[in-house]
């Protein structure tokens, strides 16, 4: 590998030529570029290659009498020009759209370059397109090898200097490479504010460098100011091409980890730190050793969000890799995501083109639904929630919280703060609170009579008062019990390696749990409640007398306290998990031919029979443990149609969790101190981050 050196003033054309579209019917002319640019975007098409969507199910369209349709062979056949538009489904040359400008002054005018090929019943025109010695597409072919020639003139360059020059050349490089390996891998920033010789401190880039070659003499005689002005291998687009280069590696063996074959598609979007709106995107395949596998790949900057924005993102993605939409055998979207429209239309944007894509709603997001629709349905539920949050603030907003923790151990006893959307951690904050609860209560008292602000004051005063309520306490042993079912869950859909079956079963496991709840819990949920009442001087209420409504005390509800704490609450709250946990639909794709159909029930029968009588098959826990182990004895080989079956059960999605992961450490790349970061330069480091 060769890295050329650059000016910082290409800074801002590099930025733009990454955005180039792959697709060639969505290419703009080379003229409507800037003169001085128009060279630059032909080495960028160059070095990228023809798009070649080889995993793509090109369609058949009826010809004359026939179905025809593209011959992927092709590529092969006309490696160095011939790519296909999966848009308009057609082909075009890469080196004639590069030169068309010169080509059409000589009265060139070709299918290749203006509207496409299409012809599939004809494809003696492809040799037709290449034509005599002088045609217009060799002589294209030969300004596209001029041009690159010309850009490989610094690396022939190198190749004629001595071997001592050679090697400085080389330590400089791998000097370089390490310092950035162990940057990425740490998510750590590149450059400093100032790196200039005056500079205390000029980056991490530049002051792990200056380490290496203190601890190194090898390496301290050939960097830095030891180094020749003109190839330092310092400069901040030499640290771009290292980064790209690494990332590009990773995930072209993520591509080839896929080999061509069906995997999930696992997207997300949301804003960075300087409010660009980022598109994450995660790929869930099976790969040759049969293990289940979501690997990140990228993130891409949107204009927008709207489902036509993050269509043509992902197409333009998709293109990059030489992917097919045609291999999605299963799309996963966050909930709160999907209920705004955005992902709902993006993922009916893609069973258009592929009706075996099928959507899987996020496992994880739907329990958090759940609890939402709780919180909303009953009032003292939300009100209780809401009243918490309130706590959570004023105490957080008091000097006195430092007296909360205490030291070492019990640090880890603090009261955690709730997400909005994170449900699941509602649930420690409720588990922290009846640990803390006196402490609390102390801390509120302390506020009401010591705090500065009478707003603060009053508010400790009333969270105070509600916090010794019977109320309070019965919604906080009710829900914490809830909320420890549905995160225990929820943990469990999140792992990586999770199947959609062993989800399903969580699932039920989860709704008995419940039941049983309903059915026999009321009892133990008292003997809790009542014992803490007792504990911490909290007032009972007695089951039989008539229940008093907060809201209209002097109206009579002429229902008793069991009635409603047990019917109107518990038995209500319980009903609204029951009733609304997911129910799962076949998601079974159609890629079995009739005659597979029928050969598939036959060796279905076989397999069972054979894997029954194999006691390495006897401990399985789930279906990833069962598709790593056929491969692992071969079976894979022996029963083919069931393996296939078996992975496209694999590929579909449980949970969003890879993705949102993605922005969370998208928070460690890109930070306040390091919000100009590009959008090519951070995907190549978050790509880095996470996946080496």
């Amino acid at each position: 590998m060769f890295l050329k050196r650059k000016s910082a003033s290409t800074s801002e054309t590099e930025s733009n030529l990454d955005d180039l579209p792959w697709d060639p019917a969505k290419q703009k002319k080379i003229l409507e570029y800037h003169p001085n640019k128009r060279d630059e975007v032909r080495r960028k098409y160059l070095e990228r290659g023809p798009c070649k969507p080889y995993g793509h199910n090109f369609p058949k369209k009826m010809i004359g009498k026939s179905l025809r349709r593209f011959n992927p062979a092709w590529f092969d056949q006309y490696a160095n020009w011939l790519e296909y538009s999966v848009s308009k489904d057609k082909a075009f040359c890469l080196c004639c759209y590069l030169f068309r400008d010169d080509i059409q002054k000589q009265g060139g005018n070709d299918a290749f370059v203006t509207e496409g090929f299409s012809s599939w019943n004809k494809s003696e025109r492809l040799a037709i397109h290449v034509g005599a010695m002088n045609s217009f597409h060799n002589i294209a072919v030969k300004k596209c090898d001029s041009l690159m020639n010309q850009n490989h003139s610094i690396e022939h360059a190198f190749y004629k200097q001595d071997d001592v020059a050679k090697n400085e050349y080389r330590i400089r490089l791998n000097a370089s490479i390490d310092a950035s390996r162990y940057l990425l891998r740490q998510g750590l920033s590149f450059r400093a504010h100032d790196e200039s010789v005056e500079s205390d401190n000029k980056g991490n880039f530049k002051q792990l460098l200056k380490y290496t070659a203190e601890q190194n003499e090898v390496v301290g005689k050939v960097t830095l100011e030891n180094a020749p002005k003109n190839n330092q291998m310092t400069s901040p687009p030499i640290q771009k091409d290292i980064v790209h280069c690494f990332a590009e590696e990773v995930v072209k063996s993520i591509i080839e980890e896929i080999d061509h074959c069906v995997f999930g598609l696992l997207v997300d979007e949301s804003a960075d730190v300087s409010h660009k709106e980022q598109m994450a995107v995660v790929f869930r395949f099976v790969d040759k050793i049969g293990t289940i596998k979501e690997r990140f790949i990228g993130v891409v900057h949107v204009r927008d969000t709207s489902s036509l924005t993050l269509k043509h993102a992902i197409d333009d993605l998709f293109a990059k890799y030489g992917l097919s939409l045609k291999n999605i055998r299963g799309q996963g979207y966050d909930g709160a995501s999907n209920m705004k429209g955005e992902f709902n239309g993006l993922r009916s944007l893609i069973l258009r083109e592929n009706s075996s894509g099928y959507y899987v709603h996020c496992f994880a997001h739907q329990l958090q639904l759940v609890v939402v629709a709780i919180a909303k349905k009953h009032f003292e539920v939300g009100d209780f929630f809401d009243k918490i949050s309130t706590m959570l603030n004023v105490v957080g907003a008091s000097c006195k919280r430092k007296d909360n923790t205490g030291k070492g151990k019990n640090q880890d006893r603090s009261l955690p703060r709730p997400a909005a959307t994170r449900w699941g951690s509602h649930h420690k904050t409720l588990f922290r609170l009846v640990e803390l609860f006196s402490i609390v209560t102390k801390v509120l008292k302390f506020i009401q009579t010591e705090g500065i602000e009478d707003s603060k004051k009053h508010q400790a005063y009333g969270l105070a008062n509600y916090l010794h309520t019977f109320d309070c306490v019965f919604y906080m042993h009710f829900m914490l019990h809830i909320l420890g079912l549905t995160e225990n869950l929820s943990m469990a859909l999140q792992t990586k390696d999770q199947d959609i079956l062993n989800a399903v079963s969580l699932v039920e496991s989860t709704k008995r749990e419940l039941q049983k709840f309903r059915d026999d819990g009321w009892d133990s949920l008292m003997v809790k409640v009542h014992s803490f009442c007792n504990k911490h001087d909290v007032d009972m209420v007695m089951m039989e007398d008539e229940f008093v409504d907060f809201r209209r005390p002097r109206k009579r509800t002429n229902t008793t306290n069991l009635q409603y704490y047990k019917i109107s609450c518990f038995n209500f709250v319980l009903d609204l998990q029951l009733n609304k946990l997911m129910k799962l639909v076949e998601f079974y794709p159609d890629d079995f031919t009739s005659v597979e159909r029928f050969s598939l029930e036959q060796q279905f029968d076989i397999y069972i029979d054979n894997v029954k009588e194999d006691k390495r098959f006897s401990n399985l826990k789930s279906l990833g443990d069962l598709s790593r182990l056929m491969v692992e004895t071969q079976k894979h080989l022996a029963h083919p149609l069931v393996y296939r079956l078996l992975k496209l059960v694999l590929t579909l999605p449980v949970a969003t969790a890879t993705v949102e992961r993605c922005f969370s450490a998208m928070k460690f790349v890109k930070t306040t101190s390091r919000n100009r970061i590009r959008d090519q330069f951070l995907s190549d480091c978050l790509v880095c981050f996470i996946e080496i």
